[in-house]
Parts: C-alpha cells; structure tokens; sequence
C-alpha cells in the first residue's frame, strides 16, 4: 500500500460491515469464553430481576395502595430493595469481569501489533509516517476495545432487554401493545434521515480535532525554527483558522443531535399518550387496573433505552470495522526480509565480505539503485565509501545488515550468503553507528548496554574509556545513572554520539559500519572520535561512509560510488595519481577548507 493509500484509508473512520473482520476479532475474545459466559448469564440475571420491577410497583398500586394492604406494600417493597440490591451486585460483576476481558484483549492485540511491528522491513516503515503506525496501535485499538470492552455485551444485554420488553407488553395487553408500537414507523423515518447527518457531523468534528493536535504537535517540534524566523504570529492566524473550524464543526454537531433526540423523545411520548389515553378508557370501564396502566406505561418508557443503546454500539461496529481493517493490514504484511526456512546460525564471523554482482532496487517499478557491485574485502580491512548524494553508498551498508535483501547477486560474509544465515547471528556479528544515532530513554549505562546486556561493569567501564565517554560523564552528578530522557535530549548532539560509538563498541562487533558518523558534530567532538577509532576499529573490517578527508584518507581500500556502480576503488594514494573522480572530491574539499580559513583570518571591520 502506497502512502498516498495508507493516508486514505486512515481518514476513514468508518466501514461496512465485514463478517471476516467480526470473525478474526472475535478470535481474540475466544480465550476469554468462560469469564464472558459468565459475565452474559450475570446480565441476563440483572435484565430479569430489572424487568420484574415494573410488574412489582404494579402490583404495590393494585393490591397495596387501592386495598390500603399496608403488609402487602412492606414485603412487595423489600422485594423491590432485595431486587436493587442483587442488581448492584450484579452491575458490580459485570463491570469488573467484562473491563478485566475487555483490557486482556486489548493487551494481547497490542502486543501481537508489537511484536509483529518490531519484525517488519524497513521497506514497510520508509512510506508510512511513524504517527499514523502509532495511531494504529493507540486509537485503532481502542476502537476495537470498546467494541469488545462494551459493545459485545451491550449488544446481548440490550437486545434481550428489547425482546423482554416487547414479549412482557404483548403477554400484559397485546392490543394495547400494538397501539403503542403505532408510532415506530415514525420513529425509523426521524432516525433514519437524521443518523447520516449527524454521524458526518461527528466525523468532521473529530477531523478537525485531529487537525488542532496535529498542528499543536508540528508546533511543539518546531518550536526552535518557529521562534527563530518570528513566524508566532502566522502560526497564530493558522491555528485561530483551524480551532474556528472545529468550534464550527461541533457546534453543527450538537445541533443536530439536539434536534434529532427531541423529536425521538416526543415519538416516544406520542405512544406514551395513546396508552394513557386508551389505557385511562380501560380504567374507567373497569376493564384495567390503574396498576396495570402504571406498569405497561414503565415498559414502554424503557423500551427507547435499548434502541438508543444499539444505535451506539451499530456506530461503534462500523467504527471498529475500519479500525479492525486497518490492524489487519498491519499483521498480514509479512516481513519482506526474513529468516528462511533452512536458514542456520552464521558461526563467529572474521570479517571477509564479498559482493558478487550486487543489485538492488526499492520496489518492482523502482529504477535500480545499485547495479553490478563486484567488490572483496579482507577480514580487518578499513574501506571507506564515498561519491555524491544518492550514489547508493548507504544502500551497500543496508544490504550488509541485510535491512533489505538484494534483488540480483549475492552478498557473501566468510563464504555465507547472508540471505542463508538466520538475521539474529547475522547481526549480532555486526555494528552500526549512524549520522543522527538514536539514544533511547534511560540511563547512560542503559544506552551503552543496549547491544550487550551481559557486558561486564568492567568491560563497559573500558568502552567508555576508549571513546571518551568517561570524560564527560565525570561531570554529571549521578555519572553513568544519569537520565538521557527521550531521545537522549539531556545530551548534546556530540556527546550522543560517543554514547553511540560507546554502544556499538562494548557489542564487540566483527564487522563494524560507520554512516556519516562523525558529519554531524564538531570539530573537537570528531577530534576524540578519531583518537578512539584506532581502539573501535582495531582487529574489525570497517565499512566507513564519510565526507570528511580526514576520516577516509587512512582507509585500507576507498570504494567511490556513482550512479549506483563502483567507479573507481583504490588507496587514497592510488586515487589521487588517476586524477579521476575521487581526486576531483578531494581537490574541491581542500580549496573549500582554504577558502573557509582565508575568511576566517581577514579582520574584522570596525
């Protein structure tokens, strides 16, 4: 599915009705059976003894108050508290046993979300955005929940509270049964014509408040390029634009729900009249009793709750349909690199790698982004990769990890083909450092541990020696316990960096990969980062993507990519006597850095 696909489908917030989709999702319920067999019988229990009450304050009139049968009214009365009582009781079961059900689906169908999530490509996450994925597990599967957590069970209590309501009122007085049920085609015409509208009203409110908490969002994130080009005020006129259109959209919501339930409601008591009116005639002549008349007309009054109850939980359907549609799309996209079926642990790796006729393209009609990589390195070789943007040069690295698989070639580590060997022994072999590292939340020891959970204090206390991460832990108050927090913000970008390099470093890596890893921090960050390499590269083949000349210029073998081929490879010496491409890249580097200097010592005016 496209983004342009995936951005559709999210923006719909409902969808008919599939019996599939109802059969998978009750799957998830299926181990529950026994808690909610009980929870049904409870509620069936609850129903009757609530169904009896009408009857009981029927008879109280009748055969208490008329007949002044004091005793009567005593023991119908502590009939009716006992019947309260017990339906608490049972209220209190139902709640508790249906949200215990409801949250264990809910949990499992997270973590089955998550778990599954963790195993996709990276092909899957490149053209979907990372706050619809987590829409998908937050909001879908609340979506879901509440069907489960109340609709299911609504939907038993409800329509058995209708059936019960409709046989009690026929079995009473089927002809005034009828003459009361005279305005239900009424009733289907106002609700019918209205629901539509009122459920499009309710979607456009809930866009519009996607649209405030997206924009809030993008603010908060921007908030540093926001202030620093003064755009307060513009922001302001958008966000006034947008809240304008959610105050708009409710309002006409509210409006409309406020007119519909009214004219339900006087439906309802149109019905309520004709009983009283027939009923009061039937009294008169003696033909009912007062108590009677009183009983049918509570029945009726409660015969519009359940109606209203099934409407709710018919837009919760729907609504779980799209969301169940949307989950299901997620767990039916099988990871496009996986473990194949005789795939065998990869044994402990010297580090020789050969690519024999790579290629590789992102999608079927995708132009190809690599072609004919032929390329052998030696176990400890330094090899550095470089050419222009969009060359192809992280792509080789992907494939080494094998975040994606090549489509033509092979790539060979010690004589195995990666696509042979299962992912876990592949990688755990191998070690990557990015130009933007991401540094999770917790502790600095946490992040340096990420990659060895088993690392000893004193081989992690080394790693962070060699990278000099000690320097600038000594500083912090709590050292190695010190909270990064999200992303690692209490960082700098520099010393997030070496907790990266740390990171990899103490995973102890046969086949280290360097992206951009020093492109992003300063100049005397990258000057600790190269006093370390020597430590983190030592006895390691290294595949290096750098820009900078000094990082590549010791580089046992530099691979210069263009157009998604080698165009030239060689010894930074060998390179520099072709006067071909990688010579040229040089040469451009060095009179940039001399321009930079000259600049930078002219004096200053004034």
């Amino acid at each position: 599915m496209s983004q342009v696909e995936w951005d559709s489908v999210d923006e719909l917030e409902e969808k008919p009705f599939q019996l599939d989709y109802m059969r998978r999702l009750l799957r998830y319920v299926l181990p529950y059976r026994r808690t909610l067999s009980f929870v049904v019988a409870v509620v069936l229990l609850n129903m009757a003894l609530s169904l009896a009450e009408p009857l009981l304050l029927g008879y109280i009139i009748d055969e208490g108050i008329v007949k002044h049968n004091y005793t009567f009214i005593h023991g119908v009365g502590a009939a009716l508290l006992g019947f309260r009582l017990l339906g608490w009781l049972f209220g209190w079961l139902h709640t508790k046993l249906i949200n215990f059900t409801g949250q264990r689906v809910l949990f499992d169908l997270r973590q089955q979300l998550f778990n599954h999530l963790q195993t996709l490509s990276f092909r899957f996450f490149d053209g979907r955005p990372a706050g619809k994925i987590m829409s998908r597990i937050t909001n879908d599967t609340n979506a879901i929940g509440e069907l489960i957590n109340g609709g299911l069970i609504t939907t038993v209590m409800e329509v058995t509270h209708l059936a019960g309501i409709v046989v009690i009122l026929f079995w009473m007085d089927w002809q005034l049964a009828l003459l009361s049920f005279a305005t239900m085609p009424l009733l289907y015409l106002i609700v019918s014509t209205l629901r539509t509208r009122i459920e499009s009203a309710w979607s456009r409110s809930r866009r519009t408040m996607s649209a405030i908490n997206g924009n809030v969002n993008e603010t908060i994130q921007g908030i540093r390029v926001v202030q620093a080009f003064s755009r307060q005020s513009g922001n302001n006129e958008k966000f006034n634009d947008i809240n304008i259109d959610n105050k708009k959209a409710f309002m006409r919501a509210i409006r409309m729900e406020s007119t519909v339930w009214p004219l339900v409601e006087m439906v309802g008591m149109l019905g309520t009249c004709i009983v009283v009116w027939f009923g009061a005639r039937q009294v008169m002549n003696e033909t009912l009793t007062i108590g009677f008349v009183m009983a049918f007309i509570n029945y009726l009054w409660r015969f519009w709750g359940p109606l209203s109850a099934l409407s709710k939980v018919y837009s919760q359907l729907l609504s779980a349909m799209a969301s169940a549609e949307r989950l299901f799309e997620i767990l039916d996209t099988e990871p496009e690199v996986k473990n194949a079926a005789s795939a065998s642990a990869l044994p402990p790796i010297r580090g020789e790698v050969v690519l024999k006729e790579v290629s590789f393209r992102y999608g079927p009609d995708k132009p190809e982004v690599l072609h004919g990589i032929n390329v052998s390195i030696k176990p400890g070789q330094r090899v550095a990769i470089v050419g222009p943007t969009g060359a192809g040069k992280s792509t080789i690295v992907n494939l080494l990890m094998r975040f994606y698989d090549a489509t033509g070639g092979k790539v060979i580590i010690d004589g195995y083909d990666v696509k042979d060997v299962t992912l876990e022994s592949l990688r755990s072999q191998m070690g990557i450092v990015l130009q933007d590292s991401f540094i999770f939340s917790g502790t600095i020891e946490e992040n340096l541990r990420y990659g060895n959970e088993h690392a000893t204090d004193e081989a992690l206390r080394e790693a962070a020696r060699s990278v000099r991460i000690d320097k600038f832990v000594a500083h912090l108050p709590e050292g190695y316990d010190t909270q990064v927090e999200e992303r690692g913000s209490k960082l700098s970008v520099g010393q997030r960096q070496l907790l990266a390099f740390g990171r990899v470093l103490l995973s102890d890596p046969r086949i280290l990969i360097l992206d951009e890893a020093t492109s992003s921090v300063d100049t005397e960050t990258e000057q600790h980062i190269q006093a370390a390499l020597a430590t983190v590269l030592e006895g390691r083949t290294a595949f290096i993507i750098a820009h900078r000349l000094s990082t590549i210029r010791d580089a046992d073998m530099i691979l210069v990519v263009q157009d998604g081929t080698i165009a030239e490879s060689g010894t930074h010496a060998e390179l520099m006597q072709t006067s071909g491409l990688y010579a040229n890249l040089v040469q451009s580097q060095l009179l940039m850095q001399q321009s930079f200097h000259e600049a930078s010592s002219k004096p200053q005016a004034g």
